[in-house]
């Protein structure tokens, strides 16, 4: 998979939901069209971002803050934003280590820490930090000339809250 396949894949996982809310919030309240479709983009921005960031959970977050096993998505076979950013980087030893993860569904041959140790040498997780962060401030910028109100201070809070969570 690669980083195109990857967007696509989030989009219509996650973001594709958040942004038809975000229209169908702006549907019922008699928003305009332009409105609609703003909200529509933060929605898709947010989603981005969302699962960007719940991707990146999983690789580096502990069971019990995470409330699930860590690393789930290697261990399924799913390369995300941050696993694909270090096989398009990493050295060849670092690309069968993935390889062998994705392949095996287990950590049996290649251990999760060292894993970690390969995105945090490529700026892998800091790179899909960044992305999301990236998504969030879209997500922002996407509704920044909608009318002040409560609704709108607490739509600006949400991107920043999404991308500092810890689970």
């Amino acid at each position: 998979i690669n980083e195109e396949e990857y967007f696509d894949l989030i989009f219509r996982k996650t973001a594709c939901l958040f942004k038809v809310s975000m229209q169908l919030g702006a549907a019922t309240a008699h928003a305009d069209t332009a409105v609609e479709s703003q909200l529509g983009e933060y929605g898709r921005n947010l989603g981005l971002a969302f699962q960007i960031v719940d991707d990146v959970l999983d690789l580096t977050a502990t069971a019990d803050v995470l409330g699930k096993p860590v690393a789930s998505d290697l261990r399924e076979g799913k390369a995300t934003l941050a696993v694909i950013h270090a096989l398009e980087r990493g050295t060849g030893a670092d690309r069968e280590a993935i390889r062998t993860v994705l392949a095996d569904r287990s950590f049996a041959s290649v251990s999760h820490p060292a894993i970690i140790e390969i995105l945090h040498r490529h700026g892998s997780l800091a790179y899909a930090m960044d992305t999301a962060c990236a998504y969030a401030e879209a997500a922002r910028l996407s509704i920044a000339d909608l009318p002040d109100s409560d609704a709108k201070r607490a739509l600006l809070w949400v991107p920043g809250f999404v991308t500092t969570r810890t689970n």
